[in-house]
């Protein structure tokens, strides 16, 4: 089939958006789309006919308009193809055909409007500076995790005393703006532990103190920046009763401790080894994500680009189709959460851009996944299981499962580069920092 392609200029167009005139020759489109329904007549069925007997016009009458599409889609798209070979351009996306107004007889004329991945130059990294997160683990950090496991199995015992920080209590409360009831401040039977930030930190404090049996009122403010637009900065009167004070009673740390946390034999030494190897892998996980989070950073600093818009919607959608499962795991109706595209923008168009840095530094480096590197990945992955031998076997056992492993071992062969070319400084991290807990 003929083609012809021309560029032509288009005004406002995007830094990576294209523009291609495209045409296909109308002899050679008839006669596929004659061929094609021939092909089609020896095997169309159709009563009062015998099989391939049926007249050629009324093939063309009922099919004619189909082939005729498919043939002209197929055409546009060897066309497109021939074109951006030629021209070496790496299309991101489908592109986008526009039929043109043409005074030809013997041609069909479209524009192709279409993206292009950016060109990237990597930038020159040894100026930049980097910080190295560090933290051994010791006795001191099991010691604060056996305790953080302790918290996690606490229970309540009622008292008969005043309330105070760590307590739980059951209270009744009912809230007034300006006289008036207002929207989310009653509640009945309700429970927090004081200090877990659950509450307003004025609402607590007014309840620290009270003991069960008691009642008492008192005014309070809310925050400028409350979610709860309505009442934002606003001052509000609340009555509190409360019912009931519990204090924390947490668990010793024996033979039964050890036991819930699924040492058979109750050893606390044992017990202790396990929070070890466990806690090693969580710092060294931790760890590694807190520097790559910095190299991340770092690459997109120094290589500013510009993203297809195509790719930036297609994340949009991935991660919205993300938040929708999560949601729908979690027991929400996602149909009664709708989500605005522009919530996950910024997101998308950071994962675009990094992904096409790091696919650049990973072709020009040879930075790919190693079988080994993937396989110590699994194996290290396998080792918080109660068989890790089978969990790598059900890795292994279909290679799509492997993908996961394979990006970390890319990024991680990044990271590394990277580490080679910056200047690094060392810092020990407290280990209540690293794993995210409040101060």
């Amino acid at each position: 089939m003929e083609t012809n392609a021309a560029n032509s200029d288009a005004p406002a167009m995007k830094a990576l958006e294209r523009r291609l005139d495209l045409s296909v020759d109308r002899a050679q489109l008839d006669k596929d789309v004659d061929q094609r329904l021939r092909r089609l007549g020896k095997n169309i069925k159709m009563p009062g006919f015998r099989p391939g007997k049926v007249p050629a016009n009324i093939i063309r009458q009922q099919h004619g308009e189909q082939v005729r599409h498919e043939a002209l889609s197929e055409a546009l798209g060897r066309v497109f193809h021939e074109v951006v070979t030629a021209q070496q351009l790496r299309v991101a996306g489908a592109p986008r055909i526009e039929t043109k107004s043409s005074d030809s007889t013997t041609h069909i004329e479209f524009s192709a409007v279409f993206e292009v991945y950016p060109e990237i130059t990597l930038s020159d990294l040894s100026g930049v500076k980097i910080e190295r997160p560090l933290l051994e683990v010791g006795e001191a950090e099991i010691d604060a995790t056996v305790e953080i496991l302790r918290k996690q199995r606490v229970r309540y015992e009622p008292v008969d005393r005043a309330a105070t920080t760590s307590d739980r209590v059951t209270i009744d409360f009912f809230g007034k703006k300006d006289g008036e009831p207002f929207s989310g401040g009653q509640g009945k039977d309700y429970r927090f532990v004081l200090g877990d930030g659950k509450m307003l930190s004025d609402f607590e404090n007014a309840v620290v103190g009270t003991s069960a049996g008691e009642s008492k009122s008192f005014e309070m403010t809310f925050p400028t920046e409350y979610f709860a637009k309505e009442l934002a900065g606003q001052s509000v009167t609340f009555e509190v009763s409360v019912k009931e004070v519990c204090e924390a009673v947490l668990p010793d740390v024996d033979a039964d401790f050890a036991k819930a946390l699924g040492v058979e034999d109750g050893n606390v030494d044992k017990m202790r080894a396990e929070i070890e190897a466990n806690l090693r892998r969580e710092v060294k996980r931790r760890l590694q994500a807190k520097m790559t989070g910095q190299v991340m950073d770092i690459l997109l600093e120094n290589n500013p680009i510009e993203v297809p818009v195509t790719l930036v919607e297609r994340e949009v959608e991935r991660l919205m189709e993300v938040a929708r499962h999560d949601m729908e795991q979690r027991g929400m109706k996602v149909k009664d959460l709708p989500m605005q595209p522009e919530w996950f923008a910024d997101q998308a168009r950071r994962r675009v851009s990094l992904g096409l840095i790091l696919a650049e530094i990973v072709r020009l480096h040879q930075l790919q996944a190693k079988p080994q590197q993937v396989r110590e990945l699994v194996e290290e992955a396998a080792q918080s299981y109660e068989h890790p031998d089978e969990v790598v076997r059900w890795y292994y056992a279909q290679a799509e499962r492997l993908a996961e492993f394979e990006g970390a071992a890319v990024e991680a062969n990044v990271v590394e580069w990277v580490l080679t070319r910056v200047q690094g400084t060392e810092r020990t991290v407290p280990f209540a920092e690293l794993m995210g807990q409040a101060s």
